[in-house]
């Protein structure tokens, strides 16, 4: 029987850069996947083909839209071929999973593929083609999350579906019902609305993005109505029913009046749940919460000591790099250092375009704790750079300390919007005022201006091209 140092069930983002880490501090690491490759959700089935799909339609759109205002005349029709848009997605999951294994290779980390169960505390058994045992020190459980649903609808992977099987359909949906206005839905809904379906969405809250700042939903809401998106706030879907090709969703609006809604496809994306199937964690001694996730301390320490759990299994956020974070965390924590996580500094981004990103605390948040703040916002339109792109939707909005001037919460919606929330990650990481980043130069002409003036407009209110 192998024995080792650590071993981590779950090769997602979390689980294979926890396989990294301790590899570096020196411990002999395993690491366990039930499925052929690598990776997990995130680059399989979640982040990595979505943002493959959403860049591929985004160049559709492009040609079919504005290249002519840019001087680009394109001599007949512009067809999308689904299938080669697919086979090119399925093409960079192939390279990124392939780089995984070159990754555990390198740090001679063991990969066992199978379902790993616990046997007991320090024992693991791994069924695949063969089953084999065995022991480890230290395990990390990184089992990530599956699509969730509601009792009353049933998938059938076809006409109903989940975002995995939305990633590989073999055409464009004529009408394509999203229940459910979050992440995951608004990315796909904008991935099949630029290539030509009609698009519901259907959101139980009363607002899409509704765990980000209001803002931000109200922005995202207006430029998705422009993009002909049919947005349905504060409707509870009760049934969704397949007829041949056709499925019927029937909801109830605010008012409690039914509305039914007709298309041939229907992306259930209602968020995510824990996934712990087969895990055995009972042998262990390994106590799941009521909510099914894994029950950890602030170490991410399980109610077994040598057993830890990070990423979507247990509390917090859904986020391929907040699991990244707590895997390096547990890593450098059994190697006896004592890392930290800052999860109010754990940014949230949502990859249609324009993009939507934050870190910190919402409006919403700082008036229901009674901390008083200032407000800086600056829109995109007025950036040379927007202007020169042609876009010009969105805006970025800084929340400072009244008193104190430090940044509490940063929101933008706009192009890139996804890699400039890094800027405020490492400003409020910092402690910087809303004063320090507005004193910063940034080059022009680019997106980032639009971060400094906002930081300007919440110091004293001195944005300057505005």
């Amino acid at each position: 029987m192998n024995s080792y140092d650590v071993a981590i069930i779950g090769s997602g983002p979390g689980g294979y850069v926890a396989a990294i880490r301790c590899a570096q501090l020196g411990m002999k690491t395993a690491i366990i996947e039930k499925y052929n490759t690598l990776g997990g959700t995130c680059l399989n089935v979640g982040c990595i083909p979505s943002k493959a799909l959403l860049d591929s339609s985004h160049h559709y759109e492009d040609a079919v839209k504005h290249f002519e205002e840019h001087g680009i005349d394109i001599p007949g029709d512009i067809k999308v071929n689904l299938e080669k848009m697919v086979a090119r997605k399925q093409s960079v999951v192939d390279q990124t999973t392939g780089g995984i294994d070159f990754l555990m290779k390198k740090n001679k980390i063991d990969v066992y593929q199978g379902l790993g169960s616990f046997k007991d505390a320090t024992h693991i058994l791994i069924t695949g083609e063969e089953t084999t045992e065995i022991e480890a020190k230290n395990t990390i459980i990184a089992t990530g999350s599956k699509p969730s649903s509601l009792p009353f609808i049933n998938i059938d992977k076809e006409r109903v579906i989940t975002s995995t099987e939305a990633l590989k359909l073999k055409e464009i949906p004529k009408h394509l019902i999203v229940i459910g206005g979050g992440v995951i839905g608004l990315e796909l809904g904008q991935v099949y609305k630029r290539l030509g379906a009609e698009v519901s969405v259907i959101e139980f809250m009363d607002r899409i993005i509704p765990t980000m700042d209001a803002g931000l939903s109200k922005e995202l809401n207006k430029v998705l109505k422009k993009q002909k998106f049919n947005i349905n706030t504060s409707h509870k879907v009760k049934s969704v029913e397949r007829v041949g090709d056709e499925v019927i969703v029937k909801a109830d609006d605010k008012k409690g009046n039914e509305i039914e809604f007709k298309g041939d496809y229907c992306l259930v994306s209602v968020g995510r749940r824990p996934y712990t199937d087969g895990l055995n964690a009972e042998a262990a001694g390994v106590k799941l919460t009521d909510r099914g996730q894994i029950e950890v301390n602030d170490h991410l320490q399980t109610s077994t000591k040598n057993i830890y759990a990070i990423g979507d299994v247990v509390k917090g956020a859904m986020l391929a790099h907040k699991a990244e974070e707590e895997g390096v965390f547990v890593a450098e924590t059994l190697a006896g250092q004592k890392p930290h996580i800052d999860y109010n500094l754990i940014p949230g981004v949502v990859y249609t375009w324009p993009e939507v990103a934050a870190v910190g605390k919402t409006e919403e948040q700082l008036k229901e704790a009674g901390v008083e703040f200032k407000t800086g916002s600056f829109p995109m339109r007025a950036l040379g750079r927007s202007r020169a792109s042609m876009d010009l939707d969105g805006f970025v909005k800084i929340l400072a300390d009244k008193k104190t001037d430090e940044i509490l919460g940063v929101h933008m919606i706009g192009a890139r919007a996804a890699d400039m929330i890094a800027e405020a990650v490492v400003a409020m990481e910092f402690r910087a005022s809303a004063e320090d980043v507005s004193r910063m130069s940034h080059a022009h002409p680019t997106f980032t201006e639009a971060i400094k003036e906002a930081a300007l407009a919440a110091t004293e209110d001195r944005a300057l091209h505005i």
